[in-house]
């Protein structure tokens, strides 16, 4: 039931044998390495009947079926049926990433790793939410949090947002009542550890004291990495 539906949330596979893909969830989707599922994933870690997506009142729920090596959100195992939210991280085992998008009605018709016309250092693929440093991906995927702090950045490149603005941004409505400064300088920090470890030395997101927090994308790529 792989395809697109703008009425419909949709599952798309970052990491792992099924990269790319995308399912939409208009009815219950079976995950598992069985061939009678509808996500089949080849790998031995999977269990046969591993994790449903089933769609509710109340949004997608995310279930895990019994399976040996478990389904995660968001890096957390789950152990009762989950509603998902948009932006979430679903991960098979240790051999699936996938992000839940609650609609793919605002996604760009293209997208995806950047080309070498492309000169930008970082580059978001707002579809699929992917990033890229050079023409490395960062991996493993960046957290909703994590990807909408930079998101917001990178839509407004070299412009100050303030501290508001970001915590509007990152935690969407109610959400965002109460989030302390130390919330956001923790989101901060493990998103510039991120980047850092694919382009040691290069600050892409710079403080500006006493207004708010910039994105500085140099237009030259990194060296590629040595071959081992």
């Amino acid at each position: 039931m792989e395809g697109s539906n703008l009425e419909f949330p949709v599952l798309i596979a970052q990491t792992g044998p099924l990269n790319g893909q995308r399912w939409t969830i208009g009815q219950a989707i079976v995950i598992g390495r069985d061939g009678a599922c509808d996500v089949v994933i080849p790998d031995r870690q999977v269990s046969r009947y591993h994790a449903r997506l089933q769609p509710t009142d109340s949004g997608v729920v995310l279930e895990d079926l019994g399976s040996k090596n478990g389904s995660f959100c968001n890096g957390v195992r789950i152990n009762e049926p989950q509603v998902l939210q948009d932006g979430d991280l679903v991960q098979i085992a240790l051999a699936q990433h996938f992000i839940f998008l609650s609609s793919d009605a605002t996604m760009p018709l293209e997208g995806g790793q950047p080309s070498d016309e492309q000169a930008q250092r970082l580059h978001l693929d707002l579809r699929s939410r992917r990033v890229w440093v050079g023409r490395q991906e960062l991996v493993p995927p960046l957290s909703a949090p994590q990807f909408r702090l930079l998101q917001t950045l990178y839509e407004q490149p070299d412009q100050v947002i303030t501290r508001e603005e970001l915590v509007d941004s990152i935690w969407e409505g109610s959400q965002a009542e109460g989030v302390s400064e130390q919330a956001l300088d923790a989101l901060v920090r493990r998103l510039r550890e991120r980047l850092d470890l694919i382009d040691p030395g290069v600050n892409y997101i710079v403080t500006v004291r006493g207004h708010g927090l910039r994105l500085e994308n140099p237009s030259e790529y990194p060296p590629f990495p040595p071959s081992k």
